[in-house]
């Protein structure tokens, strides 16, 4: 199946949409150049029904280390069989947002780690480590439909220390997560847009911006009548 998969991604390539890719910050060292939605496509055909062949297959595909096989790993893995040790070995390559964002989206979120890493990450160092866990806490908030408030509540206290991060793709991920922890339902609202106004208090331009940007989505008339809807 591997070699399938490779087979597959060189008939796809497209050299050309590379350059397009750079200018939107996706800059891995080795790509095809093909979109996700044919990605998408590739990991429906080639997932299978025996987890632990789908396990050792993302493992392959990660080793391969070009975007689309890292990005395919990340499809086909199995939530329930990845590590902790994995999670944080594949966080450690992290190098540009594209293939942060899909890890947590397409598997992170939905391990059982999900909710540790994104505290543990959001208080790291290393930038893209660092905007995977707000990147967890902005998808957590968004697909974890049954969790409780305080799961949220428990966020906001590192949102709000770390907000000043004037790294870009850090700083936006923290406004990602406040905006999305925001837009659960009304409590959740009120009391993000009491942490976004003590961050707007900060003298990190980085942090007003962060503030400035999500209260104009959490206060606006969309999020406040759907909210408002929501509760009945």
């Amino acid at each position: 199946m591997y070699e399938t998969i490779l087979q597959q991604l060189e008939a796809e390539r497209n050299p050309d949409a590379l350059a397009g890719m750079a200018q939107y910050g996706i800059t891995p060292d080795h790509a095809y150049g093909i979109k996700i939605p044919v990605l998408r496509q590739l990991a429906r055909k080639v997932r299978g029904n025996d987890k632990a062949a789908n396990h050792a297959l993302a493992q392959q595909l990660w080793a391969n280390n070009t975007r689309e096989t890292r990005i395919l790993a990340s499809m086909v893995d199995v939530p329930q069989l990845v590590s902790e040790a994995q999670m944080e070995s594949w966080a450690a390559e992290f190098d540009y947002w594209e293939i942060c964002d899909q890890c947590c989206m397409n598997l992170f979120e939905k391990t059982p780690f999900a909710y540790q890493k994104a505290v543990e990450w959001g208080e790291r160092a290393e930038e893209y480590v660092k905007r995977a866990g707000f990147v967890l806490m902005a998808r957590l908030a968004v697909s974890d439909k049954k969790a409780a408030d305080e799961r949220f509540t428990a966020f906001l206290p590192l949102i709000e220390k770390e907000a000043g991060d004037a790294r870009d793709m850090v700083k936006k991920s923290v406004n990602w997560a406040l905006r999305q922890i925001g837009k659960r339902n009304l409590t959740l609202n009120q009391q993000a847009i009491a942490v976004s106004e003590r961050i707007q208090q900060q003298e990190s331009k980085a942090a007003q911006w962060v503030a400035r940007d999500a209260l104009k989505e959490l206060t606006g008339t969309a999020v406040q009548n759907r909210l408002a809807r929501a509760r009945g």
